[in-house]
């Protein structure tokens, strides 16, 4: 077990809030479409939660799409303004020519061929899962060269499955097969980080309870 007084980052990656490319169910990828009133409502009871439980963080990292950035917003202003820096490497998946249609679209124009390897691009000209695996590693890598502390880092569904990948030292599999996370619109997944070792301690993955919460 790592020692107390051992150098610790704290790591907090959180989902956008519904956007209005959820509400629609578009292929969102890096369009930029901003939180919708329910995104905002979503982003407001975590960060209502989170003051109930305390919880501080000396830093934050965003996506510059506006709905990860929004989010970010929304919690630092409830939790002491504490500063948000946009790093392009959160941004969600490069879908190609999928970024913008919606489900049904996809089917049709650019649909998955019947066996896909994690080297394939999505969408004839996005990042498949292997670049999409490297990026969240990438990102993964650039906090840890920070000093310890509490990060939250705001972004994406797609990348945060990968760079949880990274973290817990899974593979991208062909075919889509392998663990998947589920991570809803507003959902945390806590980590620590121990340095002085090189060991991941694992809190939580895919924390919504504040939103389901708020809707009873």
């Amino acid at each position: 077990m790592a020692d107390r007084e051992s150098p610790v980052f704290h790591i907090t990656f959180v989902r956008h809030g519904e956007s209005i490319g959820n509400a629609e169910n578009r292929f969102q990828g890096q369009s930029d479409y901003p939180l919708s009133e329910t995104g905002r409502a979503q982003a407001r009871a975590l960060a209502e939660r989170w003051q109930t439980e305390g919880a501080v963080f000396d830093y934050g990292i965003a996506s510059p799409l506006s709905r990860a950035l929004e989010t970010a917003q929304i919690i630092s202003s409830a939790l002491g303004n504490f500063p948000i820096e946009l790093d392009p490497l959160w941004m969600e998946r490069d879908n190609g020519k999928r970024s913008g249609l919606t489900v049904d679209e996809v089917q049709l124009r650019f649909p998955d061929p019947e066996f896909v390897t994690p080297f394939d691009s999505v969408g004839e000209t996005g990042e498949g899962d292997w670049a999409l695996y490297l990026r969240g590693g990438q990102a993964l890598h650039k906090i840890l060269q920070r000093p310890p502390g509490r990060y939250l880092v705001a972004t994406h569904g797609a990348i945060l499955n990968m760079t949880l990948y990274a973290i817990l030292g899974i593979a991208p599999q062909p075919n889509l097969q392998g663990a998947r996370f589920r991570l809803e619109n507003t959902s945390f997944s806590a980590f620590r980080y121990y340095p002085e070792t090189h060991r991941w301690r694992v809190d939580v993955i895919g924390d919504r309870v504040h939103w389901k919460e708020s809707k009873r």
